[in-house]
């Protein structure tokens, strides 16, 4: 099976490790990986902030960069989930639209590929350790992924999960929302961390690294001694 990573801005930049762990996660079941080097942001900063026009240019370019791919993969329901809004930004133009129709398609986020696709729920991981886990916004209310995560997580030999208190809150992050509305986002995200250590959890574990950044911040400068990981970096914990 051909994997195409789609490694995701925040990823590439901040927290390449989380990068390698999935291509060696997918590698562990019998992918064949492969980083299309044309891919760029999907664009869903400028999407989200109104500029639909504007956002064109990396939908388009991303769709070129994997039109090539068997099957597409992300360690991020954010990002996964603005792919599969492609076909709605070019419903005006039916040949992109189709073509971006061929990527939704194939494209999934890493915990949705190794359940649903991989029909994988035991990844064979050993991580010690109390962890609660965060479901974005993102991931679980627009692309439905809801249950893989925690599936995987069960398996995972020495971790114990333990429930976040209203763990369905948004952390206040939402891309630019936290810039347009700083004040608002900071609120939420100190709800939301009050509520993580509220746990007495070693760890916070969550898919998308644009929340986790934004926990891990306010959880920093309140001093508490929480880590913050990836959900890819224990799932391929040795």
């Amino acid at each position: 099976m051909n994997v195409s990573l789609f490694i995701t801005c925040l990823c590439d930049t901040f927290t390449p490790d989380v990068g390698k762990d999935t291509v060696q996660l997918l590698e562990r079941f019998g992918c064949e990986v492969d980083f299309p080097a044309g891919q760029t942001c999907c664009g869903q900063p400028a999407y989200n902030s109104g500029y639909t026009t504007q956002s064109k240019q990396a939908v388009k370019q991303m769709i070129t960069a994997f039109e090539a791919s068997e099957y597409v993969v992300g360690p991020s329901g954010s990002c996964v989930q603005m792919i599969k809004e492609y076909p709605n930004i070019l419903k005006d133009e039916p040949e992109w639209q189709k073509r971006a129709e061929h990527l939704a398609g194939r494209t999934y986020e890493l915990t949705q590929f190794i359940v649903d696709v991989l029909q994988v729920e035991d990844v064979h991981s050993t991580f010690q350790g109390t962890a609660a886990y965060h479901p974005s916004c993102h991931m679980t209310r627009l692309l439905g992924v809801k249950d893989a995560p925690r599936r995987l997580l069960e398996n995972v030999e020495g971790l114990t999960l333990v429930d976040l208190p209203q763990g369905e809150d948004c952390c206040g992050f939402g891309g630019t929302f936290a810039v347009k509305n700083a004040a608002i986002s900071a609120q939420m995200v100190e709800e939301k961390s009050c509520h993580v250590t509220a746990t007495t959890a070693e760890y916070l574990i969550g898919g998308d690294m644009g929340c986790l950044m934004n926990i891990g911040g306010r959880l920093s400068r309140n001093e508490e001694d929480v880590k913050v990981l990836h959900i890819a970096q224990v799932l391929n914990s040795q």
